[in-house]
């Protein structure tokens, strides 16, 4: 595997092959600042761009428009509370609180950093284990695919900074509007109040409004603050300390392997494995009262996740022909527009493509952190200008990404509406995070259950007599046995320092 990977890199280090990854991470990482674009759209539009290359540099190409844009992702929303992809709006908890204390340069740096060695994690983890790893994500059916998400929507009622109950209130609320649209199975029209609706509401349009409107809407309603101290933006503000680092180490380490796992499986991706590294994280941590106002190994678990899930979802791809997520179903598309069939035998067939690629993720995460870096104190900058003055850009950049997405004005309007919501949501102490898990892994969950009864006759006992489903029938236990211990401690501590 090794000698293949130095291969890799001989094919990869070639000038005309390096100017593509140089230019597909850069491009990547502009468009995951932008709110609403993301990587899928960039994709979708250089495809035809692919034509005119050789297989090898037109997939490094995309793959680095796909992982960068994870790293540019969590520029706005450590500093405008605007998820540029769905994996980031987990950074949003913990990067823009800090960004509001005036530790915005920190928590950037942070934010490369992790992301740095999550995907250098997810890297050798192609390397080494992308043969046995195919073998496992092979083993997982629908009813592990279905335990699988239980453990999912579990962990979203754990990331709320509040009560587990309205968080898992907000679970099912993620769920209920992820119903919204035709039905998977049966073609059904299912809460369709107008036909703009058939085809389901648009994950950007609640991502957009849930955070983003709803921040423009808050800050609007406050008074500015007069005589505020300006920004520091010094590089001893954006080093973290040697103690500060040490509570990084686990973090990034937990997160990495979290990211490399679910990026294997597909039809998973790196948003899940984003929100299940920061719930493990928050239960893990001896001071979860932190999280939500700036902790920052609540920023690291979950940038080195979604970027170790961004290399590992590979993986499927390129080993079985099976897209992970929409792009990973792109980039197949490209790869058969230039005659080249995703599978089995394309490690054997085309060992100059395969390492190429895989060896393309160690260079472009190399060249995305020296570009990132620097860059610390210039995006900074930004935070400068008062909000007020920041109000129009903000709501233009939303509207133009969530239309551009689907092309859809219904779209626009919604997403105002889910920034009313929003707003509402956290006047009243209710976290939007979980809302967007429960809408993302609701449908898995449904497609998944339905498939499993569908197969197995309506037999309940399969999601405990299956190995695999087994274990995570008994790991989603743990979780719920967890989750009502914690909070009757809780309790109890509350009542000892009221008595």
């Amino acid at each position: 595997m090794l000698d293949q990977f130095i291969l890799g890199l001989s094919v990869v280090m070639q000038p005309n092959v390096l100017i593509y990854a140089f230019f597909g991470v850069l491009l990547g990482q502009l468009i995951g600042v932008l709110p609403g674009v993301g990587a899928i759209t960039a994709i979708s539009l250089l495809l035809p761009v692919t034509f005119y290359l050789d297989a090898t540099s037109s997939m490094i190409l995309l793959a680095g428009i796909y992982y960068g844009s994870q790293y540019g992702g969590s520029i706005a929303s450590i500093l405008l509370n605007l998820p540029g992809t769905p994996s980031s709006v987990v950074t949003c908890l913990e990067g823009y609180p800090l960004a509001q204390s005036n530790r915005a340069g920190l928590a950037l740096f942070i934010a490369a950093f992790s992301s740095f060695l999550g995907g250098m994690v997810g890297v050798a983890v192609l390397v080494l284990a992308a043969i046995p790893m195919t073998v496992i994500a092979l083993k997982f059916g629908a009813p592990e695919y279905a335990m699988l998400v239980i453990i999912g929507l579990l962990a979203a009622s754990m990331i709320g900074t509040g009560s587990q109950i309205r968080s898992l209130a907000m679970v099912v609320l993620g769920i209920a509007l992820g119903l919204v649209g035709a039905d998977a199975t049966t073609g059904y029209y299912r809460f369709v109040a107008m036909p703009e609706l058939a085809d389901g509401i648009s994950l950007v349009a609640l991502a957009m409004g849930l955070f983003g409107v709803s921040e423009v809407i808050r800050h609007a309603s406050r008074r500015p603050k007069p005589g505020a101290a300006p920004l520091s933006v010094s590089m001893r503000d954006v080093i973290p300390t040697r103690a500060q680092a040490k509570t990084l180490i686990f973090p990034i380490m937990r997160g990495s392997s979290i990211g490399s796992f679910f990026g294997a499986l597909p039809g998973t991706g790196a948003a899940i494995a984003s929100f299940m590294a920061y719930a493990i994280e928050k239960r893990f941590s001896r001071k979860p009262e932190k999280f939500g106002t700036g902790h920052l190994p609540g920023l690291a678990a979950p940038e080195a996740a979604n970027n170790a899930a961004s290399q590992t979802g590979f993986i499927p791809t390129l080993t079985l022909g099976v897209p992970g997520d929409a792009v990973m179903a792109l980039i197949i598309g490209a790869l058969i527009l230039n005659g080249i069939i995703p599978g089995p035998r394309l490690m054997v067939d085309q060992p100059d493509l395969f390492w190429g690629v895989i060896a393309s993720f160690f260079v472009g995460n190399i060249i995305l952190l020296l570009i990132n870096v620097p860059l610390i104190r210039l995006w900074v900058l930004l935070l400068r200008i008062p909000y007020q003055k920041l109000y129009p850009m903000i709501l233009l950049m939303i509207c133009v990404g969530v239309y551009s997405h689907r092309t859809s004005v219904t779209d626009v309007l919604l997403t105002l509406a889910f920034g009313v919501l929003g707003y509402l949501m956290k006047s009243y102490r209710f976290e939007p995070a979980p809302v967007l898990l429960g809408f993302v892994l609701g449908p898995l969950l449904e497609d998944n259950f339905r498939r499993t009864m569908l197969l197995y006759g309506g037999d309940f006992t399969i999601f405990v007599t299956r190995p695999i489903s087994a274990v995570l029938f008994v790991c989603s236990v743990i979780l719920i046995v967890w989750a009502l211990w914690s909070s009757l401690s809780q309790r109890r501590r509350t009542a000892r320092a009221t008595s």
